[in-house]
């Protein structure tokens, strides 16, 4: 039998996978504070202590006003903050 197809198959496993982390609105509107970081969702346990950055996606309802600082948003979810009066900030890229 060829030496291919003795050997155990393993597959992909990203280094990078467990970097990145997404935030619901619903778990924003939880939160105590009004002016959201990456240090703040940390502290709170929304994301892992381990993650670069994070990304708000549209799942549940905001009816505060929210501030967000270097944390990414997708289109529906900034529209979703925008209409409860809160500002997205926009993050510096590294280009």
């Amino acid at each position: 039998m060829p030496l291919q197809r003795r050997l155990p198959k393993r597959g992909f496993v990203s280094l990078a996978a467990n970097r990145s982390a997404e935030v619901r609105l619903s778990e924003l509107e939880n939160l105590p504070v009004s002016d959201i970081d990456l240090l703040v969702l940390k502290q709170a346990g929304v994301i892992p202590l381990s993650a670069l950055s994070a990304k708000v996606i549209q799942t549940g309802n905001l009816t505060r006003k929210l501030t967000l600082k270097g944390v990414g948003a997708t289109k529906g979810a900034r529209a979703a903050i925008e209409a409860a009066g809160g500002v997205v900030a926009e993050i510096a890229s590294a280009a």
